[in-house]
């Protein structure tokens, strides 16, 4: 429901109205259908180009995959310079940190909700292993997401 009267906040009033809703709310401005609500991420979804939007979007959906920028590039029919270049403008962001923040905001979901083992958590969310994961954790986080869990976990899964 919450979804819908974005989407019709957004189509009467414009994208940044609809946008400003979605912050005040805390919520996800249009989140991917497999997807669980990714707050933290809103910050970044500022772009009002809808290239950009989308594979704001086809990310999300589909972290397991290879999403350097060539690959990115292509998806919305740009020269990976022009790409990178257009995503740090519209985002603030690199896409390669994008994708990182995304891969991390999913993993803590993950650890939040699921016993998992941190290999599977790793896979799942696109980062080579485990390790990889632990080192970003440990840079954006300052903690391990073993420790992580241990503060945020359902305790169901402990």
């Amino acid at each position: 429901g919450i979804d819908l009267a974005l989407a019709l906040i957004e189509d009467d009033c414009g994208h940044d109205i609809s946008l400003k809703v979605a912050q005040r709310m805390v919520l996800y401005l249009r989140r991917p259908g497999n997807q669980s609500q990714f707050s933290n991420l809103l910050l970044q979804q500022v772009s009002s180009k809808k290239p950009i939007q989308e594979i704001q979007q086809w990310i999300l959906a589909n972290l397991k995959g290879n999403l350097n920028v060539e690959v990115l590039a292509e998806k919305v029919s740009m020269s990976p310079r022009n790409f990178a270049r257009v995503f740090l403008t519209e985002t603030g962001i690199s896409p390669a940190k994008y994708v990182e923040n995304a891969r991390l905001e999913s993993s803590k979901r993950y650890l939040e909700e699921s016993a998992l083992s941190l290999d599977e958590i790793s896979q799942k969310c696109g980062f080579v292993s485990a390790d990889t994961m632990r080192k970003v954790f440990l840079r954006k986080m300052g903690i391990t997401p073993s420790q992580y869990r241990n503060v945020f976990g359902n305790s169901n899964f402990k």
